[in-house]
């Protein structure tokens, strides 16, 4: 079932997630909704808050992106990253292992809004999986951004928090136009 991607200006974007005990039936929905809702919106990653919800849980993937380009490790060894596609993140943890890498970032939160963001170029990754199985590996590229990004919804962090002054100062007539525009949409719900 698609779900609705909540804007900038919406309160369960700035809400740290739960972390998630057990694998119910309705996380199990979730996962299969959220797959679903990123892939008709063209996204590469869909964090649990972006769908209202306050959970520790994202889903990525990754696979369509070939003109930017991912690495992986499983045990220490070079895999192509398709083969943990799609990709779903439970109580993930996020440890940096290089030095930080500038590059381009969207937010299904933000449409059409885009900028450089500086983030580790790898890291490691532990987390469960979408059948509540442990999983741990090493990556980098725009899996690594991708994973940094959505564990950052998971915190209540935004990738506006994460951009110099110059670039924010120059957004921001498009930040505070969606922002109004979703607070109006929320009064009107009421």
């Amino acid at each position: 079932m698609m779900l609705e991607i909540v804007k900038y200006g919406h309160p369960a974007l700035r809400k740290k997630g739960e972390s998630i005990a057990a694998l119910t039936p309705e996380i199990k929905n979730l996962i299969v909704d959220m797959f679903e809702t990123m892939a008709e919106n063209h996204g590469v990653g869909l964090a649990a808050q972006q769908v209202g919800v306050a959970k520790q849980l994202a889903v990525i993937d990754v696979r369509d992106m070939t003109d930017r380009p991912s690495t992986l490790e499983l045990d220490g060894q070079p895999a192509d990253p398709a083969t943990i596609m799609p990709l779903v993140l439970i109580n993930p943890e996020i440890t940096p292992v290089s030095e930080p890498v500038t590059g381009p970032e969207g937010c299904l939160s933000f449409p059409e809004i885009f900028a450089d963001i500086s983030r580790p170029g790898m890291v490691d990754v532990k987390a469960l999986d979408g059948k509540g199985k442990p999983i741990a590996f090493r990556c980098g590229g725009l899996l690594a951004r991708a994973i940094q990004h959505e564990k950052d919804h998971l915190n209540g962090v935004l990738f506006i928090d994460r951009m110099d002054k110059k670039t924010k100062a120059a957004l921001q007539p498009e930040l505070d136009a969606l922002h109004a525009i979703t607070k109006a949409e929320l009064s009107q719900k009421k």
